[in-house]
């Protein structure tokens, strides 16, 4: 049974920085996109980053872009998001994604975590 599991939301001031990590189990993940997710209360679930099963290559939605970082250990079956600068628009429940093997990495999900919620105050 393929998990995957977050880890590291909590409460943050404006400007400050946290890191979210999901780790896997089940299958490995080391041949596969993985991305993140969030879905704030009341809007639809809105994509943040993606990364595929190497790492040479990384996508970042337009609201992240310049200030979140996505990364993985394929030996720790692990991906990472490195969030900085955090404003309050980016409050949310932040899902981690996986793929099934050998698909292109922007392409569709197959595997969700339960989310973490990430909240920043001012």
């Amino acid at each position: 049974q393929v998990q995957l599991v977050e880890s590291g939301g909590g409460l943050v001031q404006v400007g400050g920085s946290l890191t979210l990590s999901c780790a896997a189990s089940g299958r490995t993940f080391s041949n596969a996109g993985m991305g993140w997710f969030r879905q704030a209360p009341g809007k639809e679930r809105e994509f943040v980053a993606a990364i595929s099963w190497n790492g040479a290559n990384s996508y970042y939605g337009v609201s992240v872009k310049g200030r979140f970082t996505i990364s993985r250990d394929n030996a720790k079956n692990t991906v990472y998001l490195q969030m900085n600068s955090l404003k309050p628009e980016d409050t949310a429940v932040y899902y981690c994604a996986g793929q099934s093997p050998y698909k292109n990495y922007l392409s569709s999900y197959d595997y969700w975590g339960q989310g973490t919620q990430v909240t920043v105050s001012s």
